[in-house]
């Protein structure tokens, strides 16, 4: 009896011992926190450059002498050549040091956020709108960088700062170059970003540590994985489809609403839009939230969540008719808030869910789930724009609309949505 009462202490002592070694190793482990908030600011600045112009293109059309029809095709070229980008270029991840990869599409972002600010006429403003959209992609680049180096006991915790980064550049971007073009004019936030960038690479060639690639692929064999990951993971295709389709009636509003307000009846200036990424910006907050809610309850519920309230925040604007101007103001920053933290509350517990697949392909996932994401984007803005100038403003809510009930119906339709997709695609 004694000695199986000591037996038992020892047991209890050793394992209490290896939880606090355990612990003790986590600690030490653990990213220093100048490191995380280089990561999350890096991640935050390379991806506003998208996003930058889409309050300015009132101003912007007006000083160059460029139609609302040819200023909508420059956020539609960010976000294609980002699309682009994410397709041909974040796989390299997997294949090469981050580190490099980082460096040297920071360089070609600055130089294109340059050739951008001094852009004579639309022509050139719109290479160079593609060109920042395929070098911001180095935001897809530091978020599998910091799932990499972060311990597996907070890697969650630490992709979580870094995406709050990333979606707090997207949303404080539209109020920064809203006021900067308002009170400097749009060239000067053009030149403020391409300096961002600059500092930021400086930065990230100090403090950044070399990556070890995970995979000796070939780039044409490495580009040719995608498809067979499309083929093989099911949960990689449902998140790729619904967060594509949240991402069209997501950028439809926001490349369209400085042009719908700089009109009647609002007749606001591009700071004003600007400083409506400031509601979109509580979305932000949604990311740590999503994120211990996927842990808990799974990210499944999540993203059902998440489409959920962006079907209502869109479907509430189909009211702004009936209601006074000032009511309509308020309608919109409302429902901002809410697709907002809808669809940033969707896109972590896909991301959670495309992570957990493959560890050692973690870029090639990341690349397949942002591509559709952004061809979503850039297929937004265009329709957007077109419906903006065809029908008016509601045309662009019922697209929105329709496009987020259609990933609500992804999520919530499991095998054949998953059968319809694998078949649309051959």
């Amino acid at each position: 009896m004694h000695t199986g009462v000591t037996l038992s202490f020892e047991g209890f002592h050793m394992a209490y011992i290896h939880e606090k070694h355990s612990e003790c190793q986590d600690e030490a482990s653990a990213l220093p926190l100048s490191l995380i908030l280089l990561l999350a600011t890096g991640a935050g600045l390379a991806v506003a450059s998208l996003y930058y112009s889409q309050p300015m293109l009132g101003i912007l059309g007006t000083d160059i002498g460029a139609s609302a029809r040819a200023t909508g095709f420059v956020p539609t070229l960010t976000q294609l050549g980002y699309a682009l980008g994410i397709l041909l270029l974040a796989p390299l991840g997997d294949r090469f040091d981050r580190r490099r990869i980082i460096l040297i599409k920071a360089a070609v972002l600055c130089a294109a956020l340059l050739v951008a600010g001094a852009s004579p006429g639309i022509g050139v403003l719109l290479a160079a709108s593609l060109v920042v959209g395929v070098s911001a992609t180095m935001a897809q680049d530091i978020v599998p960088a910091a799932a990499t180096l972060a311990p597996e006991a907070s890697r969650g915790k630490v992709v979580g700062t870094v995406m709050t980064g990333l979606l707090l550049g997207i949303l404080l971007s539209r109020v920064v170059s809203g006021f900067v073009a308002e009170h400097f004019g749009w060239r000067a936030m053009f030149l403020a970003a391409a300096g961002s960038i600059a500092l930021i690479g400086l930065a990230a060639w100090r403090g950044l540590p070399r990556f070890k690639p995970t995979t000796g692929l070939a780039y044409r064999h490495l580009i040719a994985s995608l498809g067979q990951l499309w083929q093989r993971h099911p949960a990689l295709r449902r998140a790729a489809w619904a967060q594509g389709l949240l991402s069209v009636g997501f950028s439809a509003f926001w490349s369209t609403l400085a042009v719908m307000l700089h009109g009647e009846p609002f007749h606001l200036g591009a700071a004003a839009a600007g400083a409506f990424g400031l509601a979109g910006a509580a979305g932000a907050l949604a990311a740590p939230i999503a994120g211990r809610l996927a842990d808990r309850r799974g990210p499944e519920l999540v993203t059902r969540l998440g489409a959920g309230l962006v079907v209502l925040s869109f479907a509430s604007m189909a009211l702004a008719p009936l209601m006074p101007v000032q009511a309509q103001l308020g309608l919109l920053v409302a429902a901002a808030i809410g697709f907002d933290l809808g669809i940033q509350a969707s896109l972590i517990a896909h991301q959670t869910i495309v992570y957990g697949i493959d560890a050692g392909a973690r870029s090639r996932l990341n690349a397949v789930l942002f591509t559709s994401m952004f061809i979503g984007m850039a297929a937004g803005s265009a329709l957007g724009a077109m419906l903006l100038a065809q029908w008016g403003w509601m045309a662009v809510v019922a697209l929105a609309t329709v496009s987020s009930l259609l990933a609500l119906a992804v999520r919530l339709w499991r095998g054949p949505a998953v059968g319809l997709v694998r078949t649309s695609l051959g």
